[in-house]
């Protein structure tokens, strides 16, 4: 929205516009540029390119807050947080970078969880916590049967 931002959003389009459209030095896929992808006809216009942003911003504000409130009530939570901050990367930079730091993040974990030895000890720490689980459970059935610890009148 300030000068600032626009200049970086500039150069950044500048330097991704010498490399190629999506393609890297090595021939590697580079993310998008970065910045706002309001169609030509309201970038034009100052005015009209803020109330974009306003109205950008105030969607993906209802969205994340419907996230933030499916939190703890039943419903997608952190998919609609996510969904809200796509909203809001396509506009402003600072929720792409966010976006592309949350992807990188997640890939690299879903490869990690791949790792075999990873898999292995993931495996091996389920199945201690249910057999502890188990045992738990059945001590206490072994000691008070089938009688809930409160007392329920009906």
């Amino acid at each position: 929205m300030n000068a600032e931002s626009d200049r970086r959003q500039d150069a950044a389009a500048a330097g991704d516009a010498t490399q190629g459209e999506g393609a890297g030095r090595d021939g590697e896929a580079q993310p998008p540029a970065l910045g706002s992808r309001a169609p030509r006809f309201i970038k034009r216009s100052r005015a009209l390119h803020l109330s974009w942003q306003v109205g950008v911003f105030v969607v993906g504000l209802a969205v994340v807050v419907a996230g933030v409130i499916m939190l703890p009530l039943p419903g997608p939570g952190w998919l609609v947080i996510f969904a809200g901050m796509a909203i809001w990367a396509t506009e402003f930079v600072w929720a792409q970078l966010v976006l592309r730091w949350t992807k990188r993040k997640v890939t690299e974990a879903a490869q990690r969880a791949l790792d075999p030895r990873v898999r292995r000890r993931n495996i091996i720490i389920t199945v201690t916590g249910l057999v502890i689980a188990g045992t738990l459970a059945g001590i206490y059935l072994w000691k008070f049967g089938l009688v809930l610890p409160w007392k329920v009148h009906g």
